[in-house]
């Protein structure tokens, strides 16, 4: 391949902006076989990876991509499940242009290579294929162990454990597994049908899965060590909302991005009345924040009928929290960004629901904690918008159950649960944790790493453990 053509990516169809816009299929539509030939050939296959150091979870990228070279996908997939137990789901919503893409080589030249559109290649072509599960029988069961929430990282930690030997049950609080992959994000993202066909993967390597219970309610984690389990994963989540604390925010037409998308995704309220789950939006909607369950937020609301939907953000473009991929299929598909504009108040109706809400516009000063600059509001500047339905999307935090029915668990005054971040231990023995229940609300991919520290973490314990009786 000529330097020129390695230079640059080989693009990713998408459905048509106007055909998008009204249905709630997956708008990245992958790569058909010679597109992901022609990418894969671009890799340089590096004798020192530096793309491999910048996955959380230490996918052997060059080995992948020189299968998908070499016309073997199903091996490329296995290759991927190695070390990643949901690819399907990672190749579509990882932000691998921050991560592996970032350490690309290539990218000092022209495009780094398409590691995600690659791994979604692969998984997908397995997923079509039917998947193969490994024989794990050989495998002596050493512990018991509990796994509380079936997001990325339980399902990760489920899959490394019981592939190490040891018994695994899984509990979820809601009636399907998946966590905030089948809550949190949409359809036209993250297709159900492959969070579904990822946890049944997990099923089939021998974890139970058991759905609506809710741990701290139904078994406190005292009583799940009574009944047996060695050890215990914490992966609860991040899924308490914030709220701005302004006046006006129990109107109606308000919702947290929580609610609006379990509505939404998970309770298929996009289907109604086919699905007996309601759900009201009006003509003219504003989604407060900038990250990627602000966008997942703005783009239902525009599928589900309203004629116009705003991003209302108090910071700038530079400073947008979500991945730039989303931004832009939130902008062509005609979202309105209101940047550097922050909500003061929210104005009702006569018969409670919301119909305006009160910005004051805001100028960048010196940065903050967080490394980016602080937004300052410009006295006077206030104005109101003309809005129908308000989406509180500003970040969550983890539900306090089970930290509060867990005597000798420490957390943070946010309520996540302090770790130690090269095992996964809690301050409570036996009790692992991680995930957005530990990092507060962060990526897919981050919290499948933590996973995989905390599977290692409990295997040594349960190891020295048994091995000490």
């Amino acid at each position: 391949m000529d330097k020129e053509k390695r230079k640059h990516a080989i693009e990713m169809d998408k459905q048509d902006i106007q055909e998008r816009i009204h249905n709630f299929y997956e708008v990245a539509l992958g790569y058909d076989e010679e597109q992901a030939l022609a990418e894969a050939e671009r890799c340089l296959q590096c004798p020192n990876p530096r793309c491999v150091q910048g996955c959380p979870v230490e996918v052997p990228i060059p080995d992948f991509i020189k299968l998908i070279k070499d016309k073997d996908y199903m091996a490329a997939s296995l290759k991927i499940k190695e070390k990643n137990s949901l690819p399907a789901v990672c190749g579509r919503v990882c932000p691998q242009e921050n991560q592996c893409q970032k350490m690309c080589v290539l990218g000092k030249m022209g495009d780094p290579i398409s590691i995600g559109r690659l791994e979604r290649f692969a998984s997908d072509y397995e997923l079509k294929k039917g998947v193969t599960v490994p024989d794990l029988e050989s495998a002596a069961v050493t512990g018991k162990v509990a796994i509380v929430g079936s997001g990325p990282a339980g399902l990760t930690v489920a899959a490394d454990l019981v592939k190490l030997g040891h018994e695994v049950v899984m509990f979820e609080s809601l009636h399907l597994a998946g966590g905030v992959l089948m809550y949190g994000i949409p359809e036209f993202r993250l297709p159900k049908e492959i969070v579904q066909a990822e946890v049944n993967y997990i099923k089939k390597l021998g974890v139970d899965v058991k759905t609506n219970y809710t741990i701290g309610r139904i078994y406190t984690i005292d009583e799940l060590f009574a009944n047996g389990f060695d050890a215990i994963f914490v992966g609860s989540g991040a899924g308490l909302p914030r709220f701005m604390g302004i006046e006006g925010e129990n109107l109606g037409g308000v919702y947290s991005a929580n609610e609006f998308l379990i509505r939404v995704n998970l309770m298929k309220g996009y289907l109604f009345p086919e699905y007996d789950t309601p759900i009201r939006i009006g003509k003219k909607v504003a989604v407060i924040g900038g990250g990627n369950v602000a966008m997942d937020s703005a783009r239902c609301s525009l599928r589900l009928g309203a004629e116009e939907v705003y991003i209302v953000y108090r910071r700038s473009r530079e400073e947008l929290p979500a991945r730039a991929e989303e931004a832009e299929n939130a902008e062509e598909e005609g979202i309105i960004f209101r940047l550097l504009n922050n909500p003061t108040k929210l104005i009702g109706d006569e018969s409670g629901w919301v119909k305006g809400m009160e910005c004051i516009k805001m100028e960048l000063g010196e940065p903050d904690a967080s490394g980016r600059r602080r937004p300052v509001p410009i006295k006077g500047s206030e104005f109101l918008m003309d809005v129908d339905t308000v989406i509180v999307a500003i970040g969550q935090t983890p539900n306090p159950l089970i930290q509060r029915t867990t005597e000798g668990l420490e957390t943070t005054r946010y309520g996540t649960i302090i770790v130690n971040e090269e095992t996964g231990a809690s301050t409570k023995e036996a009790v692992y944790a991680g995930g957005d229940v530990v990092s507060g609300a962060a990526t897919v991919i981050s919290a499948m790493g933590a996973g995989k520290t905390a599977a290692l973490g409990i295997h040594d314990y349960i190891q020295k453990k048994k091995g000490s009786k």
